[in-house]
This record gives C-alpha cells, sequence and structure tokens, in this order.
C-alpha cells in the first residue's frame, strides 16, 4: 500500500479523545481485508494528530448494516460508520450534517452526482465513500466463434448477438439475474438503458412508466421467451452465479462491474467491455453505485470526526482504496489522476461511465423497502405468460406506499 500523506494541521488537539468506526470489508480474504487499509490510515493519523485515536472495527457486508443498527439501538452509536446506507439515521436527525463536519475543500472535491446523492430533502449527511459503475462485458472468444467483430450498440444489435451466441452453442447467450441477490441492479441498468428508471426527474417514483413497461416487454418477448438467458430462469439466478459462470466461459454477455474483471482475468477468460446498449443505439446513463460515511452525534465528537475525515479524503487515500479494491475515486481530483495512469487503464472504462452515471435513490428512507420488493418480484415480470406491466404496477403501488411513509 502507498504511503499515506497527511492533508492539513489538525482541529483536534484534546487528550484522550478515541474515535469510533465501523466499516464494511470490501476484501475477499484476510490478505486484503479492508482492516489492512485502515490500520494503515489510522497509524499514519494517529501520527500527525497526538491525543486522538481511532478504534475501527471492520464487518463483512452480510453484517455490517445489521451491526450499526444494534449499535444505535443500544444507544452505543459508533461515531462513524461505512456502510451501504445512510438514510434511515439522517432522517432519525441521528447524523451530522457534512457541512458542519469536512473543511470546504474537502466538501466541493466530491464529484457531484455523488454529493447530491448524499443528501436526504436537500441536506448532504451522507458521505461517498466508494464507488462503482456497470458495463456491458463480452466474451471475445465466444463471439469470435459466434462470427461477431464487436460489442453491440443497441438493443436490437444485443439481440441478433444473443442469437448468433445461442446458435453457436453458447450456454448463456446474456446472463440477466433477476434473483433476489441484486434484482435491483440489474433493473435499473435496465430502466436507465431504456430511457427511464426508478424515479423521473424530481425524484417521484414512476416504476410503472410507458418506458419502462416497453424495457420489461422487450426483454421477455427478445430475450427471454427466445431462450437467450440460459437455462436458469431469471427470478433464480443471482449475481454471483452469473458472474460464476461467465468467468467459466459459460456467458456471451452480461451487465458488470469491476469485480467481474478480476474473476475472469483469474480463469483465462478473454473478455470485452463496452457502454451498455441503449434501447435506440444512443448511449444512455448507466448505473453508478456509492457507498457512505456517516458521522453519528451522539457522542459529540464533530470537530475530531471532520478532522480525520478530512485525512481520509486526501487523494492518497482515496486512490489506494480504490486501487486495492477494483473501485472508482469519489472526488474529483483522484478521479482525474486515476484517468491519466496507465497503470489503472483496467478501470477507464468504469471511470469514463462515471460521469453520465445514475445512483439509486439511496436519499429516500423508503428505498430500502422498494428496493426490497424489486428483488423480491422483478423476475415474475419475465416470467411465461407474465404481462410485464402488471408486475410493474404492482411495484409502484409499494413504492407509493413507502414514499408516502418517508
Amino acid at each position: 500500500m502507498a504511503t499515506l500523506a497527511g492533508c492539513g494541521a489538525s482541529a483536534a488537539d484534546g487528550p484522550g479523545v478515541t474515535l469510533t468506526l465501523v466499516a464494511a470489508d470490501y476484501g475477499d480474504s484476510k490478505a486484503n481485508s479492508s482492516r489492512k487499509y485502515w490500520d494503515a490510515v489510522v497509524k499514519a493519523y494517529e501520527k500527525r494528530t497526538p491525543g486522538v485515536t481511532v478504534d475501527v472495527t471492520v464487518h463483512s457486508w452480510n453484517d455490517v448494516d445489521r451491526e450499526i443498527r444494534e449499535m444505535v439501538a443500544a444507544g452505543e452509536a459508533p461515531d462513524m460508520a461505512q456502510a451501504g446506507t445512510y438514510a434511515d439515521y439522517a432522517s432519525a436527525d441521528r447524523l451530522y450534517e457534512v457541512d458542519d463536519l469536512l473543511s470546504i475543500p474537502v466538501q466541493a472535491g466530491f464529484l457531484p452526482q455523488l454529493a447530491n446523492a448524499g443528501k436526504v430533502r436537500r441536506v448532504a449527511y451522507g458521505m461517498p465513500f466508494a464507488a462503482s459503475t456497470r458495463v456491458l462485458f463480452y466474451n471475445k472468444k465466444l463471439f469470435a466463434e459466434a462470427g461477431l467483430d464487436d460489442a453491440p450498440r443497441s438493443w436490437s444489435e444485443l439481440a441478433a448477438d444473443a442469437a448468433a451466441l445461442d446458435q453457436a452453442g453458447v450456454r448463456t447467450a446474456y446472463a440477466l439475474p433477476l434473483g433476489p441477490e441484486e434484482a435491483q441492479a440489474e433493473t435499473m441498468q435496465w430502466l436507465l438503458s431504456g430511457g427511464a428508471g426508478y424515479t423521473d426527474n424530481v425524484g417521484t417514483y414512476r416504476i410503472d412508466s410507458d418506458e419502462n413497461v416497453r424495457t420489461f416487454t422487450w426483454l421477455k418477448d427478445k430475450l427471454v421467451d427466445k431462450g437467450l438467458t440460459g437455462p436458469t430462469a431469471p427470478a433464480e439466478l443471482n449475481r454471483a452465479d452469473a458472474f460464476a459462470a461467465f468467468a467459466r466461459g459459460e456467458v456471451g454477455m452480461l451487465n458488470g462491474h469491476p469485480t467481474l474483471m478480476r474473476m475472469a482475468a483469474a480463469e483465462g477468460v478473454d473478455y470485452g467491455t463496452a457502454p451498455m446498449p441503449g434501447y435506440d443505439g444512443r448511449r444512455h446513463a448507466t448505473m453508478g453505485v456509492a457507498d457512505w460515511m456517516m458521522a453519528f452525534k451522539q457522542n459529540g465528537h464533530g470537530e475530531e470526526i471532520g478532522d480525520f475525515l478530512d485525512f481520509v479524503y486526501s487523494d492518497e487515500n482515496v486512490l489506494d482504496f480504490s486501487r486495492e479494491y477494483d473501485l472508482l475515486p469519489v472526488t474529483a481530483s483522484a478521479s482525474e489522476e486515476m484517468a491519466a495512469d496507465p497503470d489503472d487503464v483496467d478501470l477507464h472504462p468504469f471511470l469514463d461511465a462515471l460521469p453520465d452515471a445514475a445512483l439509486p435513490p439511496v436519499g429516500k428512507t423508503s428505498w430500502a423497502d422498494v428496493s426490497a420488493a424489486v428483488k423480491k418480484q422483478i423476475g415474475r415480470a419475465v416470467r411465461p405468460g407474465a404481462k410485464p406491466g402488471v408486475v410493474l404496477e404492482q411495484l409502484q403501488q409499494t413504492a407509493s406506499a413507502a414514499d408516502r411513509e418517508d
């Protein structure tokens, strides 16, 4: 890991201050656990900031949200938490506003679309910590065997390419994971490439819009019903299984994020990436994902928290984390440095997609319930005999009811 540098004079010089941070683990083994990253950051910070100690606890993604909820419910909220959501705590008035924590240069350095996604009712509470985008992955060997030269640029080309792959004997021409693991992400990418999304321009849920009904009708008619999405029904296919099948060389195309690069390369799969095709051949928004840092008010350590987070968001630290875990920087200056570095070329397609990326409506406290409903129900929209519009209308009713309680 590169040397971690400081980012200015400390604002916290009182003795005996201990900050607590609960963080998610992005590693897939002990060797690359996030614990190593945080140990290095904390060691560097404590060296430059005498009198302040930072106690970090790292949990798996399966456990971190539950651990945070239980700590808050017990009246023992950490000073900081880094996880996948923040809006519930913000709505309950448990979090510091970002304006009260970070220095102006650090706060202004966040990429605008990520900073905006960290707001609840136009006030920033969530600080983006890690970002990712989605692109189309395709197996170059399988494409060549099917007589295909380039990645598809429109839905009609994608359907034609999938048919050619199927004719050439490819087990799964296009993997469509609408199973409960991460169906909300696959769904959002398709809604965006169809010209819409979960919400309209003012943030109101429009799941059953004409554009979205068109999207899922096309998926059902042109891919699923024609047997181009493989032997496992989309409603039963999870992202992890789709990624593993691509890494085994069994999938022609799928929508993926940077983790898939490492998996495919480890198995010797020669793959290419391209922007996700739009329904009309134009490039539409791609799905972005961000994980969040938040700061709880309970212990009253706002000044010390702000100083530590200013340090965390230095370019050196942001880039170290992004490169270690194949993620995208959340600040403009670190993004520019990554874009200019030939050693980061594998991440450039994802970085190129970030300016046009749209994030899920994470600032709505209703999103957790809506996302859970999408995971559970959206696969039914492409089952044999299904009417996609009916399923989307049911999801819209769920979203509208959740929004009224937001």
